[in-house]
Order: structure tokens, then sequence, then C-alpha cells
């Protein structure tokens, strides 16, 4: 694993979205085309707001698929990741992409929307997975502790106190009560199967979890531990979440 600390928040965004790009144009320059798995939440701010900002790219060359969506949320909540990547991404983008696959939360038959979904992103690998940590240590929703064995793409999970508080600190919701307690989520394996991983992780409420990510045991109680197993993972820190971290070099 290599982990990049920036100055602060906006230098970690930019050498994230520095290093996600590279990775964008040279699927580009060697198959014609690029398949990106694109993260939500108040973590991805500036690196979202990095990436679209990359010159070079030619976005109509790339597909991306979203990590995560609460079951049952409407697509007009404030929380909806939906609507953030309409948003903060896809509507940002120089050029429309090629497509971008939706998780619908509001799907009637969830079993179905995740077999749509996992036909969708196994046509070909995902070049790079840009994630973020969560504070319980989640990659995705997926919440201690986390199933790292099953094979599907994405699985309807419960979604842990830890992880529904943050949602609430974060300001997504007003009230735990308001959080569903259900989310669809891209599995472990499922994003431990791209060929790059860049991961950004700001603040110190997740320093606790970088530390026990990086330094801990592998182990399904930190999911983001497993990170430590992929081959080509960055992990770009600010200060403030890189806080915790002994015996590891940084750049």
């Amino acid at each position: 694993m290599r982990i990049v600390v920036g100055k602060d928040k906006l230098e970690m965004a930019r050498l994230a979205a520095d290093a996600a790009a590279a990775v964008i144009r040279k699927a580009i320059a060697e198959r014609g085309a690029a398949r990106i798995i694109v993260a939500t939440g108040a973590s991805q701010f500036e690196f979202l707001d990095a990436l679209v900002k990359e010159p070079g790219i030619d976005w109509t060359k790339v597909t991306g698929f979203h990590l995560d969506e609460y079951v049952g949320l409407p697509v007009e909540h404030p929380a909806s990741f939906r609507k953030y990547m309409r948003e903060r991404f896809v509507s940002r983008t120089p050029q429309p992409m090629k497509a971008f696959h939706e998780v619908n939360g509001n799907a009637p038959d969830t079993a179905a929307e995740c077999a749509r979904l996992e036909a969708l992103v196994r046509e070909d690998q995902i070049d790079v997975a840009c994630i973020g940590i969560g504070e319980n240590g989640h990659i995705a929703f997926n919440d201690p502790p986390a199933d790292f064995d099953t094979n599907a793409a994405y699985r309807v999970v419960p979604l842990d106190e830890k992880c529904r508080m943050q949602q609430v600190g974060e300001g997504w919701f007003a009230s735990l009560d308001e959080v569903p307690r259900f989310a669809f989520s891209m599995t472990v394996k499922q994003i431990m199967w791209s060929r790059k991983i860049v991961c950004t992780v700001p603040d110190a409420r997740k320093a606790d979890a970088v530390k026990n990510g990086v330094e801990g045991p592998v182990t399904n109680r930190c999911p983001c531990s497993v990170l430590q197993l992929h081959p080509s993972c960055g992990l770009f820190l600010d200060p403030p979440a890189a806080a915790k971290l002994s015996g590891h070099a940084t750049e």
C-alpha cells in the first residue's frame, strides 16, 4: 500500500485525483475505454471536484459505477447517493460520460437490482476504484463484520449504528431514526478485483480507522484492512487522518 499525505485536504484531493486520472488516461490509451468506481460522502467532495478538472481525459470513453445506495430512499432526498453523483460528478465532467450506472435504491426487487448491476460491472475489469473509508472502517457500505468471502458483486447489507451515526454527524439526516437500516453495497471482493484503488480519506474522525486499517491485522472487523492485500492501492490522507500512523513511510 502506497501512503501519501497531502499538506492539507485540498492537496490530498489533488494528488488522489492525479493518480486516478493517470489510470483513466492509460486505460483509454491502451484499450480505448476506462471503467471506474466512484464513491460518495463528505470525504469525497474535494476529490471529485479535482477529478472533473483533470486535463486530458476523454470522458466519452469512461463508464462509471457507484458503490452504494440506501434501500428505499428516494432520489430527491438530500442524502441520496444518486442525487450526489448526478450533482457532484456526472453533470460536471467536461463531456458526457459513456455511461454511469446508478444503484436504484427504489428498486422494487432488490435481488433483481443486484443481479442487474452485477451483469454490468462484470462485463470487464474495473480500471480504478475511487473509494473512501468510513469511521467504522467500512469500504462502500460493508460495515464490520464485513463479508470478505462472497463472490457477488452487489448485496443488500445492514448498516451498523456507528455508520448510521456518521451520516447524522455529516448532516445528511437530522436524526438516527431517519437513517435507513439497509443499503445496496458493492462487495469487498468486487472492489478488490479492480486493477487500481485510489482511497481518499480526510479528517481526524477517520484517524482510528486509518491506523487500524494500515497497521492492524487484516480482519473483517476493520473492513478497510483488506486494502493491505491489494497489489496496487494508494491511500491518500490529510494530516489529521494520518495523525495516528506510526512506523510507516509516507510521501
